[in-house]
């Protein structure tokens, strides 16, 4: 049937994920970065998710989709806020959000002072402790020196310029993508004449630290 539904213009979305927490039917996910309705039956077309994106990137279409199915709807509803209730009572360190580099303010209060950790977001996988060894009472940042778009040293220098951060740890893998990490850190912090306490720590394919 024809009816009205959600776009979502790939080029605009940042993945942010505002607009998955904005869908009330869990019809939205994050897929490879990016914002995706992933299940025309439970998404009503009322878009509820529009004014939760920031980059304006969802706008309403009239196109085939699966009839609305509000009882499947509901149903998917009902098992979202268990989900979320069970993560509040696990609980985590992390102590500022966003975290991803690329949305992370250049300058921000959580920063003063603080011990920052620059991580490749594969290392979060690979270290089981990766939380209570590097997250906690830490201010963090991740992001992959290979396949996420640009070079962060313009970005990173922004940050190490405008705030007064006490200690930076850069977290990367042994793998060779990861091998530009520390080097985008180092530039960053002499562009700006940084003399921040600096260390690099390696993790292993097998999750040991080298």
């Amino acid at each position: 049937m024809i009816r009205q539904m959600i776009r979502i213009d790939d080029e605009k979305c940042d993945g942010c994920g505002l607009c998955t927490e904005a869908c009330h039917e869990g019809a939205l996910a994050l897929v490879n970065g990016k914002a995706k309705l992933i299940r025309d039956d439970i998404c009503d077309g009322l878009g509820n998710c529009l004014p939760a994106c920031p980059q304006s990137a969802i706008s309403f279409e009239m196109r085939e989709a699966a009839a609305f199915d509000e009882a499947a709807a509901k149903k998917n509803e009902q098992a979202i806020p268990m989900a979320g209730q069970q993560l509040i009572k696990q609980g985590g360190p992390l102590k500022q959000w966003p975290i991803q580099m690329k949305l992370i303010p250049s300058k921000a209060p959580y920063f003063d002072n603080a011990d920052v950790v620059i991580a490749a977001d594969c290392t979060a996988y690979a270290f089981a402790n990766f939380h209570g060894t590097f997250v906690k009472d830490n201010v963090v940042m991740i992001g992959c020196p290979k396949f996420d778009p640009g070079d962060y040293t313009v970005k990173l220098a922004e940050i190490f310029s405008q705030n007064r951060i006490k200690t930076v740890t850069v977290v990367k893998m042994e793998v060779p993508c990861c091998s530009n990490l520390d080097r985008i850190v180092m530039t960053a912090l002499a562009k700006v004449s940084a003399r921040t306490p600096y260390r690099v720590i390696t993790i292993s394919t097998d999750g040991k630290i080298l």
